[in-house]
């Protein structure tokens, strides 16, 4: 053993050192070439900010439920009933961050960080036009939204200013989503995390306060909730726009030219517009299950609300590794190395299982004590605890379907994803859950069978059109 003039032997390397300093960079943020050097050093630099980034948000999604759920079933059933409605705004959002994330990887790929600038901008001005449109839409029409999805007189009439102020804050909801889409194809995703930490920090801070008036705040009820979610996500633009603006990071909005390149928007549009339908055809499933589940009055919407919060809680960080897995293939394809990017996916599905193998685990053996923090109701958390069961059963399969949904996106082939989705989602998924719940007479647990054959179906036909290859041609 090799040994100092002391006489003392040298300590080994020390593996912890490495770590945290892996730690700090994904945090801070590095210069970090991602086509290059280790992958698994790579994923891991993207992936835990991501993770924290998506653990933040499901921690607002938490919080506000536990707050809202202390002023009765109608505003909790109002809450849920609301947030299938904006699933279809984020449907749109969704697109078209999946769009800028494919085009600015791609060309950070490809050491052109002056056209992927150029993509952002475009992405950018799509998103205010059509966030204006849908906040008009939706923030005039919010209550009759309501009644068109089965609501109870009680949960629209208390909350239609609710729904209004949450629908009508589309150009911030769109613009969140892009611009931080942008910053994650760039490889920035440390200050697309502290952009999220922002946001719902100032979520939840102001949440307490403005729904029961705590301090200097006045109680406003259920609306106090949306009034603190749109301070929020204001906030985070203002962040977001102040970083690209500073011209410092990755990527830079600093120059940009704000008018329309047409030849841009038809490969943006083609993106987002198929990325779009992907989650169009997902929430619209979604709306369904829940239009399903409103056939069994309002405990049970109140209930449903409250698990899939929960499962939300549980799945949302481990989007970080999917949306880090869409980073790196993007940017290996640019960088044409096709083979690196299919390790990336592989090596991602197989931290992402891990995580959710425990998650798994923990959401059975304790599911009544999680809901029951959210529930006080006996009869809801009875809902509650009935369906986050039957959803963890599906959460290795979530784990590698979300990565390799996320890879076909990154490498711009967003067509298949969608049409995986619309086959297993509105062919399967519906008519299966209301033969079950409905027509079987197993209620709300025919709904969630429905939906675990469904996904299990995603995640089987995904992973076999993946090892096919035809991703690694897609354009982009």
């Amino acid at each position: 053993m090799t040994a100092h003039r002391n006489n003392q032997p040298v300590p080994p390397p020390q593996q912890t050192s490495s770590f945290w300093q892996l730690l700090r960079d994904a945090i801070q943020g590095t210069d970090q070439d991602f086509t290059e050097g280790s992958l698994t050093r790579a994923l891991a630099v993207l992936a835990i900010p991501m993770v924290l980034e998506m653990s933040m948000e499901s921690l607002f999604a938490l919080t506000d439920a536990f707050f809202v759920a202390r002023l009765g079933s109608e505003p909790l059933a109002c809450v849920g009933l609301t947030e299938s409605l904006l699933t279809l705004l984020y449907a749109v959002a969704e697109g078209l961050s999946v769009a800028t994330v494919a085009v600015v990887s791609r060309r950070i790929g490809q050491k052109d960080p002056g056209a992927a600038r150029h993509m952002l901008a475009q992405a950018l001005m799509w998103a205010l036009l059509a966030g204006i449109f849908l906040g008009a839409v939706g923030g005039l029409t919010a209550r009759r939204l309501l009644q068109l999805m089965g609501a109870d007189p009680g949960v629209w009439q208390r909350g239609a200013l609710y729904a209004s102020v949450q629908l009508g804050s589309a150009p911030v909801i769109l613009a969140l989503f892009v611009l931080n889409a942008g910053l994650r194809g760039a490889g920035d995703a440390a200050r697309a995390m502290r952009v999220l930490w922002l946001s719902n920090g100032l979520n939840i801070c102001l949440d307490p306060c403005l729904i029961f008036g705590w301090g200097p705040f006045p109680e406003l009820g259920l609306d106090g909730a949306a009034w603190a979610t749109l301070i929020g996500r204001s906030s985070g633009v203002a962040y977001q726009l102040w970083v690209l603006l500073r011209g410092t990071g990755r990527i830079t909005l600093r120059g940009s030219k704000l008018q329309l390149d047409w030849r841009a928007a038809r490969l943006l549009l083609r993106l987002a517009g198929e990325a779009a339908l992907q989650f169009v055809v997902v929430t619209a499933s979604w709306l369904g299950l829940i239009r399903i589940v409103a056939l069994f009055g309002s405990a049970a919407v109140a209930g449903y609300t409250v698990g899939i919060r929960v499962l939300v809680f549980v799945l949302l960080p481990s989007w970080g590794f999917a949306n880090a897995t869409a980073t790196l293939v993007g940017q290996s394809l640019g960088a044409g190395q096709p083979e690196r990017a299919r390790a990336a996916v592989h090596l991602a599905g197989t931290y992402n299982m891990a995580f959710l193998g425990v998650v798994e685990i923990l959401c059975l053996l304790f599911a009544d004590e999680i809901v029951g923090f959210l529930a006080p109701e006996p009869h809801v958390a009875r809902y509650a605890a009935e369906c986050l069961t039957f959803f963890a059963l599906g959460c290795l399969i979530y784990a590698w379907g979300m990565v390799l949904v996320q890879a076909f996106n990154g490498a711009g082939d967003t067509r298949t994803p969608m049409l995986i989705d619309f086959v297993c989602y509105w062919l399967l998924q519906l008519p299966l859950a209301y033969a079950l719940a409905v027509l079987a007479g197993l209620g709300p647990p025919g709904v969630y069978i429905g939906s675990l054959v469904s996904e299990g179906a995603v995640a089987l036909a995904a992973y076999g059109l993946f090892r096919r290859g035809r991703w690694q041609q897609a354009q982009a």
